[in-house]
Protein backbone atom coordinates (compact mmCIF):
# COMPACT_ATOMS: atom_id res chain seq x y z
CA UNK A 1 0.00 0.00 0.00
CA UNK A 2 1.09 3.75 -0.73
CA UNK A 3 1.33 6.32 2.00
CA UNK A 4 -1.25 8.26 0.67
CA UNK A 5 -4.04 5.36 0.62
CA UNK A 6 -6.97 5.41 2.73
CA UNK A 7 -8.89 2.20 3.47
CA UNK A 8 -12.40 1.55 5.09
CA UNK A 9 -12.91 -0.82 7.70
CA UNK A 10 -16.73 -1.72 9.35
CA UNK A 11 -17.23 -4.33 12.14
CA UNK A 12 -21.16 -5.17 12.84
CA UNK A 13 -23.40 -5.93 15.50
CA UNK A 14 -23.88 -6.25 19.31
CA UNK A 15 -23.38 -9.95 19.56
CA UNK A 16 -24.50 -11.59 23.23
CA UNK A 17 -22.82 -14.75 23.49
CA UNK A 18 -22.86 -17.86 25.73
CA UNK A 19 -24.82 -20.58 27.18
CA UNK A 20 -28.86 -19.16 28.19
CA UNK A 21 -28.01 -15.87 25.73
CA UNK A 22 -31.00 -16.43 24.01
CA UNK A 23 -33.21 -16.06 27.45
CA UNK A 24 -32.42 -12.09 27.17
CA UNK A 25 -34.79 -11.57 23.91
CA UNK A 26 -37.43 -9.83 25.87
CA UNK A 27 -34.93 -7.78 27.08
CA UNK A 28 -33.68 -7.22 23.58
CA UNK A 29 -36.84 -6.58 22.16
CA UNK A 30 -37.66 -3.86 25.19
CA UNK A 31 -34.40 -1.90 24.35
CA UNK A 32 -35.19 -1.76 21.49
CA UNK A 33 -39.17 -0.62 21.12
CA UNK A 34 -40.26 -3.71 20.21
CA UNK A 35 -43.95 -5.04 20.92
CA UNK A 36 -45.15 -6.42 18.22
CA UNK A 37 -42.44 -8.83 16.99
CA UNK A 38 -42.76 -11.33 14.31
CA UNK A 39 -41.28 -14.63 15.29
CA UNK A 40 -39.42 -15.41 11.57
CA UNK A 41 -38.61 -19.20 11.40
CA UNK A 42 -38.18 -22.41 9.14
CA UNK A 43 -40.45 -25.47 9.12
CA UNK A 44 -37.97 -28.11 11.22
CA UNK A 45 -37.03 -25.37 14.28
CA UNK A 46 -40.35 -24.44 14.66
CA UNK A 47 -41.37 -28.19 15.38
CA UNK A 48 -37.97 -28.06 18.80
CA UNK A 49 -38.95 -28.31 22.29
CA UNK A 50 -36.66 -24.99 22.98
CA UNK A 51 -38.50 -23.00 19.86
CA UNK A 52 -41.69 -23.24 22.09
CA UNK A 53 -39.73 -22.04 25.00
CA UNK A 54 -38.71 -18.83 23.62
CA UNK A 55 -42.22 -18.34 22.09
CA UNK A 56 -43.81 -18.49 25.47
CA UNK A 57 -41.28 -16.13 27.19
CA UNK A 58 -42.80 -13.37 24.45
CA UNK A 59 -46.37 -13.82 26.59
CA UNK A 60 -46.51 -10.62 27.57
CA UNK A 61 -45.86 -9.15 24.32
CA UNK A 62 -48.09 -9.20 20.71
CA UNK A 63 -46.28 -12.03 18.84
CA UNK A 64 -46.42 -13.98 15.98
CA UNK A 65 -44.58 -16.83 14.64
CA UNK A 66 -44.33 -16.89 10.75
CA UNK A 67 -42.67 -20.44 10.16
CA UNK A 68 -43.30 -20.87 6.13
CA UNK A 69 -38.91 -21.26 5.23
CA UNK A 70 -37.68 -24.40 4.39
CA UNK A 71 -34.83 -25.19 2.07
CA UNK A 72 -32.92 -22.46 0.14
CA UNK A 73 -34.52 -19.31 0.71
CA UNK A 74 -37.15 -18.09 -2.35
CA UNK A 75 -39.30 -14.79 -3.23
CA UNK A 76 -42.10 -16.52 -2.43
CA UNK A 77 -41.26 -17.21 1.03
CA UNK A 78 -40.59 -13.72 1.78
CA UNK A 79 -43.84 -12.75 0.18
CA UNK A 80 -45.40 -15.02 2.82
CA UNK A 81 -43.85 -13.37 5.80
CA UNK A 82 -44.83 -9.90 4.21
CA UNK A 83 -48.58 -10.99 4.58
CA UNK A 84 -47.50 -12.02 8.37
CA UNK A 85 -45.74 -8.60 9.28
CA UNK A 86 -49.05 -6.84 7.86
CA UNK A 87 -51.53 -8.74 9.12
CA UNK A 88 -50.20 -8.93 12.42
CA UNK A 89 -48.84 -4.54 12.58
CA UNK A 90 -45.99 -5.89 13.71
CA UNK A 91 -43.35 -3.83 14.66
CA UNK A 92 -39.99 -5.74 14.69
CA UNK A 93 -38.59 -9.38 14.31
CA UNK A 94 -37.09 -12.03 15.52
CA UNK A 95 -35.13 -14.59 12.68
CA UNK A 96 -34.42 -17.98 14.58
CA UNK A 97 -32.81 -20.63 12.82
CA UNK A 98 -29.95 -20.96 10.09
CA UNK A 99 -29.05 -18.86 6.82
CA UNK A 100 -32.41 -18.83 5.72
CA UNK A 101 -34.76 -18.04 7.74
CA UNK A 102 -32.03 -15.03 8.90
CA UNK A 103 -32.30 -14.03 5.30
CA UNK A 104 -35.64 -14.28 5.02
CA UNK A 105 -36.65 -11.98 7.93
CA UNK A 106 -33.71 -9.26 6.22
CA UNK A 107 -35.62 -9.42 3.07
CA UNK A 108 -39.10 -9.11 5.28
CA UNK A 109 -37.50 -6.01 7.00
CA UNK A 110 -36.33 -4.38 3.99
CA UNK A 111 -39.56 -4.87 2.18
CA UNK A 112 -41.90 -3.65 5.10
CA UNK A 113 -42.02 -0.29 3.67
CA UNK A 114 -40.37 -0.06 0.07
CA UNK A 115 -42.13 -0.37 -2.61
CA UNK A 116 -41.75 -2.77 -5.89
CA UNK A 117 -40.40 -6.34 -6.38
CA UNK A 118 -37.38 -7.58 -3.82
CA UNK A 119 -35.13 -7.90 -6.77
CA UNK A 120 -35.62 -3.83 -7.04
CA UNK A 121 -32.82 -3.45 -4.36
CA UNK A 122 -30.45 -6.28 -5.72
CA UNK A 123 -26.93 -5.04 -5.10
CA UNK A 124 -25.14 -3.95 -7.71
CA UNK A 125 -27.93 -3.73 -9.95
CA UNK A 126 -30.55 -2.22 -8.04
CA UNK A 127 -33.28 -0.07 -10.08
CA UNK A 128 -34.44 1.96 -6.91
CA UNK A 129 -32.89 3.44 -3.73
CA UNK A 130 -33.34 1.88 -0.37
CA UNK A 131 -34.24 4.82 1.80
CA UNK A 132 -37.27 3.47 3.74
CA UNK A 133 -37.75 2.37 7.89
CA UNK A 134 -36.29 -0.49 8.05
CA UNK A 135 -37.48 -2.51 10.97
CA UNK A 136 -35.15 -3.95 14.14
CA UNK A 137 -34.07 -7.63 13.82
CA UNK A 138 -32.85 -9.67 16.94
CA UNK A 139 -31.40 -12.70 15.58
CA UNK A 140 -30.75 -16.00 17.37
CA UNK A 141 -28.80 -18.63 15.20
CA UNK A 142 -28.90 -22.26 15.32
CA UNK A 143 -26.74 -23.46 13.03
CA UNK A 144 -23.43 -22.64 12.39
CA UNK A 145 -22.60 -21.71 8.75
CA UNK A 146 -23.80 -18.97 7.10
CA UNK A 147 -23.05 -16.35 9.64
CA UNK A 148 -26.12 -14.44 8.22
CA UNK A 149 -27.03 -13.14 11.58
CA UNK A 150 -24.00 -10.64 11.69
CA UNK A 151 -24.41 -9.75 7.87
CA UNK A 152 -25.67 -7.15 6.01
CA UNK A 153 -26.99 -8.76 3.03
CA UNK A 154 -29.92 -11.46 2.32
CA UNK A 155 -29.57 -14.13 -0.14
CA UNK A 156 -32.96 -14.93 -2.04
CA UNK A 157 -33.69 -17.16 -5.05
CA UNK A 158 -35.96 -16.55 -7.54
CA UNK A 159 -38.31 -19.31 -7.63
CA UNK A 160 -38.88 -20.27 -10.80
CA UNK A 161 -35.25 -20.29 -11.98
CA UNK A 162 -33.28 -20.52 -8.57
CA UNK A 163 -31.01 -17.72 -9.79
CA UNK A 164 -29.50 -16.65 -6.50
CA UNK A 165 -29.97 -12.61 -5.91
CA UNK A 166 -28.19 -10.90 -3.36
CA UNK A 167 -29.80 -7.65 -1.54
CA UNK A 168 -27.36 -5.48 0.71
CA UNK A 169 -27.60 -2.33 2.71
CA UNK A 170 -25.83 -1.87 6.43
CA UNK A 171 -29.63 -1.52 7.72
CA UNK A 172 -30.16 -5.15 7.22
CA UNK A 173 -27.78 -5.79 10.03
CA UNK A 174 -29.69 -7.37 12.94
CA UNK A 175 -29.71 -5.18 15.63
CA UNK A 176 -28.70 -7.54 18.58
CA UNK A 177 -27.11 -11.35 18.19
CA UNK A 178 -27.99 -13.50 20.87
CA UNK A 179 -25.70 -16.40 20.16
CA UNK A 180 -26.39 -19.51 22.50
CA UNK A 181 -24.32 -22.66 21.58
CA UNK A 182 -27.14 -24.80 23.77
CA UNK A 183 -29.62 -24.38 20.39
CA UNK A 184 -26.65 -26.41 18.11
CA UNK A 185 -25.87 -29.53 20.71
CA UNK A 186 -29.43 -31.19 18.25
CA UNK A 187 -27.75 -30.33 14.95
CA UNK A 188 -27.64 -33.63 12.74
CA UNK A 189 -24.21 -34.83 11.38
CA UNK A 190 -24.57 -33.93 8.47
CA UNK A 191 -26.21 -30.39 8.87
CA UNK A 192 -23.05 -29.88 10.96
CA UNK A 193 -20.71 -30.82 8.56
CA UNK A 194 -22.26 -28.98 5.40
CA UNK A 195 -22.67 -25.92 7.45
CA UNK A 196 -19.48 -26.28 8.85
CA UNK A 197 -17.26 -26.08 5.97
CA UNK A 198 -20.10 -23.31 4.74
CA UNK A 199 -18.23 -21.30 7.58
CA UNK A 200 -14.62 -22.93 6.23
CA UNK A 201 -15.26 -21.20 2.91
CA UNK A 202 -16.32 -17.86 4.14
CA UNK A 203 -12.74 -17.78 5.98
CA UNK A 204 -10.09 -19.25 3.41
CA UNK A 205 -12.15 -16.54 0.36
CA UNK A 206 -12.14 -14.16 2.42
CA UNK A 207 -8.66 -14.17 3.51
CA UNK A 208 -7.81 -14.29 -0.45
CA UNK A 209 -10.22 -12.44 -1.81
CA UNK A 210 -8.81 -8.83 -3.25
CA UNK A 211 -8.04 -5.95 -1.56
CA UNK A 212 -6.89 -4.37 2.24
CA UNK A 213 -8.88 -5.28 4.88
CA UNK A 214 -6.33 -6.64 7.78
CA UNK A 215 -9.31 -6.49 10.11
CA UNK A 216 -11.19 -9.04 8.01
CA UNK A 217 -7.74 -11.02 7.59
CA UNK A 218 -7.03 -11.29 11.19
CA UNK A 219 -10.67 -12.77 11.91
CA UNK A 220 -9.96 -15.27 9.06
CA UNK A 221 -6.99 -16.80 10.12
CA UNK A 222 -8.34 -17.11 13.48
CA UNK A 223 -11.83 -18.67 12.22
CA UNK A 224 -9.81 -21.08 10.47
CA UNK A 225 -7.98 -22.23 13.07
CA UNK A 226 -11.32 -22.45 15.09
CA UNK A 227 -12.98 -24.75 12.39
CA UNK A 228 -9.51 -26.73 12.66
CA UNK A 229 -10.56 -27.33 16.44
CA UNK A 230 -14.17 -27.89 16.47
CA UNK A 231 -15.90 -28.89 13.47
CA UNK A 232 -14.76 -32.79 13.36
CA UNK A 233 -15.33 -33.11 17.22
CA UNK A 234 -18.95 -31.55 16.79
CA UNK A 235 -19.41 -33.88 14.01
CA UNK A 236 -18.46 -37.05 16.18
CA UNK A 237 -20.48 -35.84 18.85
CA UNK A 238 -23.68 -35.31 16.30
CA UNK A 239 -22.98 -39.19 14.77
CA UNK A 240 -22.49 -40.65 18.76
CA UNK A 241 -26.05 -39.33 19.85
CA UNK A 242 -27.59 -40.60 16.52
CA UNK A 243 -26.63 -43.47 17.22
CA UNK A 244 -28.06 -43.47 20.66
CA UNK A 245 -24.45 -43.43 23.20
CA UNK A 246 -25.06 -41.38 26.50
CA UNK A 247 -22.15 -38.57 26.86
CA UNK A 248 -20.30 -38.95 30.02
CA UNK A 249 -20.62 -35.19 31.68
CA UNK A 250 -17.38 -34.27 30.78
CA UNK A 251 -18.11 -35.21 27.22
CA UNK A 252 -21.32 -32.73 27.31
CA UNK A 253 -19.01 -29.99 27.72
CA UNK A 254 -16.56 -31.07 25.32
CA UNK A 255 -19.12 -30.74 22.71
CA UNK A 256 -20.80 -27.94 24.05
CA UNK A 257 -17.65 -26.48 23.81
CA UNK A 258 -17.20 -27.78 20.35
CA UNK A 259 -20.52 -25.52 19.37
CA UNK A 260 -19.54 -22.79 20.71
CA UNK A 261 -16.37 -22.32 18.59
CA UNK A 262 -18.19 -23.50 15.38
CA UNK A 263 -20.81 -20.89 16.36
CA UNK A 264 -17.59 -18.04 16.57
CA UNK A 265 -16.06 -19.44 13.15
CA UNK A 266 -19.29 -19.06 11.74
CA UNK A 267 -20.21 -15.51 12.43
CA UNK A 268 -16.23 -14.78 12.18
CA UNK A 269 -16.88 -15.92 8.54
CA UNK A 270 -19.18 -13.61 8.31
CA UNK A 271 -17.80 -10.96 9.31
CA UNK A 272 -14.89 -11.38 7.17
CA UNK A 273 -16.31 -12.05 4.06
CA UNK A 274 -17.04 -8.79 4.17
CA UNK A 275 -13.55 -8.17 2.10
CA UNK A 276 -15.03 -10.22 -0.64
CA UNK A 277 -15.44 -14.23 -1.37
CA UNK A 278 -14.20 -16.47 -4.43
CA UNK A 279 -14.37 -18.69 -7.23
CA UNK A 280 -15.45 -21.31 -5.14
CA UNK A 281 -18.48 -19.18 -4.10
CA UNK A 282 -19.28 -18.49 -7.40
CA UNK A 283 -19.26 -22.50 -8.25
CA UNK A 284 -21.56 -23.40 -5.50
CA UNK A 285 -23.94 -20.53 -6.15
CA UNK A 286 -24.66 -22.51 -9.56
CA UNK A 287 -24.50 -25.89 -8.06
CA UNK A 288 -27.82 -24.36 -6.16
CA UNK A 289 -29.38 -23.09 -8.55
CA UNK A 290 -29.34 -25.87 -11.27
CA UNK A 291 -29.01 -29.06 -9.23
CA UNK A 292 -30.85 -27.46 -5.78
CA UNK A 293 -28.00 -28.60 -3.87
CA UNK A 294 -27.21 -27.02 -0.16
CA UNK A 295 -25.23 -23.75 -0.44
CA UNK A 296 -22.52 -25.91 2.29
CA UNK A 297 -22.42 -28.95 0.88
CA UNK A 298 -21.60 -27.59 -2.66
CA UNK A 299 -18.83 -25.00 -1.15
CA UNK A 300 -17.39 -28.35 0.75
CA UNK A 301 -17.47 -30.43 -2.59
CA UNK A 302 -15.85 -27.54 -4.41
CA UNK A 303 -13.50 -26.47 -2.31
CA UNK A 304 -10.40 -28.51 -2.76
CA UNK A 305 -11.00 -28.30 -6.30
CA UNK A 306 -10.83 -24.26 -6.58
CA UNK A 307 -8.62 -23.78 -3.67
CA UNK A 308 -5.89 -26.05 -6.10
CA UNK A 309 -6.73 -23.62 -9.34
CA UNK A 310 -6.05 -20.57 -6.65
CA UNK A 311 -3.13 -21.62 -4.57
CA UNK A 312 -0.30 -20.75 -6.84
CA UNK A 313 -1.70 -17.01 -7.12
CA UNK A 314 -1.35 -16.43 -3.52
CA UNK A 315 1.62 -19.35 -1.86
CA UNK A 316 2.38 -16.49 0.99
CA UNK A 317 -1.07 -16.04 1.63
CA UNK A 318 -2.12 -20.26 1.43
CA UNK A 319 1.54 -20.67 3.62
CA UNK A 320 -0.01 -18.73 6.11
CA UNK A 321 -3.44 -20.72 6.48
CA UNK A 322 -1.69 -24.29 5.84
CA UNK A 323 0.45 -22.97 9.48
CA UNK A 324 -2.22 -22.32 11.15
CA UNK A 325 -3.92 -25.64 10.76
CA UNK A 326 -0.37 -27.22 10.87
CA UNK A 327 2.33 -25.23 12.32
CA UNK A 328 5.25 -27.38 10.32
CA UNK A 329 3.73 -27.06 7.02
CA UNK A 330 6.44 -25.66 4.81
CA UNK A 331 3.82 -25.18 1.43
CA UNK A 332 0.50 -23.49 0.95
CA UNK A 333 -0.82 -27.14 -0.42
CA UNK A 334 -0.73 -28.83 3.66
CA UNK A 335 -3.88 -26.57 3.36
CA UNK A 336 -5.53 -28.28 0.37
CA UNK A 337 -4.48 -31.58 1.67
CA UNK A 338 -6.04 -31.08 5.33
CA UNK A 339 -9.18 -30.11 3.72
CA UNK A 340 -9.95 -32.85 1.55
CA UNK A 341 -8.75 -34.99 5.18
CA UNK A 342 -11.56 -32.79 6.69
CA UNK A 343 -14.21 -33.25 4.03
CA UNK A 344 -13.56 -37.30 4.26
CA UNK A 345 -13.35 -37.45 8.16
CA UNK A 346 -16.85 -35.56 8.43
CA UNK A 347 -18.39 -37.22 5.44
CA UNK A 348 -18.41 -34.80 2.67
CA UNK A 349 -19.03 -36.54 -0.50
CA UNK A 350 -15.23 -36.99 -2.12
CA UNK A 351 -16.15 -35.45 -5.51
CA UNK A 352 -19.46 -33.71 -7.43
CA UNK A 353 -19.89 -37.36 -9.34
CA UNK A 354 -20.41 -39.01 -5.65
CA UNK A 355 -22.09 -36.05 -4.98
CA UNK A 356 -24.89 -36.92 -7.16
CA UNK A 357 -23.78 -34.29 -10.03
CA UNK A 358 -23.41 -35.68 -13.80
CA UNK A 359 -21.21 -34.55 -16.04
CA UNK A 360 -23.67 -33.62 -18.40
CA UNK A 361 -24.62 -30.52 -15.91
CA UNK A 362 -20.94 -28.73 -16.69
CA UNK A 363 -21.73 -26.89 -19.19
CA UNK A 364 -24.94 -25.52 -17.58
CA UNK A 365 -23.25 -24.73 -14.08
CA UNK A 366 -20.28 -23.22 -16.15
CA UNK A 367 -22.63 -20.67 -17.70
CA UNK A 368 -24.37 -19.80 -14.53
CA UNK A 369 -21.08 -19.38 -12.30
CA UNK A 370 -19.64 -16.97 -14.67
CA UNK A 371 -22.12 -14.61 -14.12
CA UNK A 372 -21.94 -14.96 -10.49
CA UNK A 373 -21.11 -11.68 -8.40
CA UNK A 374 -18.51 -13.28 -6.19
CA UNK A 375 -15.20 -14.43 -8.42
CA UNK A 376 -14.42 -11.16 -9.72
CA UNK A 377 -12.82 -10.72 -5.80
CA UNK A 378 -10.44 -14.04 -6.59
CA UNK A 379 -6.99 -13.69 -6.33
CA UNK A 380 -6.95 -15.09 -9.26
CA UNK A 381 -8.56 -14.09 -12.54
CA UNK A 382 -11.35 -16.81 -13.48
CA UNK A 383 -12.38 -17.33 -17.50
CA UNK A 384 -15.19 -19.41 -18.63
CA UNK A 385 -12.70 -22.03 -19.70
CA UNK A 386 -11.46 -22.08 -16.30
CA UNK A 387 -14.65 -23.08 -14.51
CA UNK A 388 -15.05 -25.60 -16.87
CA UNK A 389 -11.17 -26.95 -15.63
CA UNK A 390 -12.21 -26.61 -11.83
CA UNK A 391 -16.03 -28.10 -12.51
CA UNK A 392 -13.96 -31.41 -14.17
CA UNK A 393 -11.58 -31.61 -11.61
CA UNK A 394 -14.26 -31.74 -8.82
CA UNK A 395 -15.74 -34.23 -10.71
CA UNK A 396 -13.48 -35.99 -10.93
CA UNK A 397 -12.14 -35.80 -7.75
Amino acid sequence: MGAATISTYHFPTKIRFGVGARRELLGALAALGIQRPLVVTDQDVAQLPWFSEIEASLGQLAWETFSGVWGNPVVSQVEAGLVAYSAHDADGIVAIGGGAPVDVAKAIALMAYHPGHLFDYEDGASTRPIDQNIPSIVAIPTTAGTGSEVGRSAVISDDTTHTKKIVFDPQLLPKVVLADPELLLGLPAKITAATGMDALTHLIEAFLAKGHHPLCDGIALEGIYLVSQHLQPSVLFAQRLAAGELLSETEKTAHLEARAGMLNAAMMGAIAFQKGLGVTHSCAHALSTVCNMHHGLANAVMLPAAMRFNVEAEPDKFLRMARVVDPAASSGVVLIDWIVALCKAIGIPPSLTAAGVSADSIEQLVNVAIQDACHPFNPKPVTQKDFYVIYQDALAA
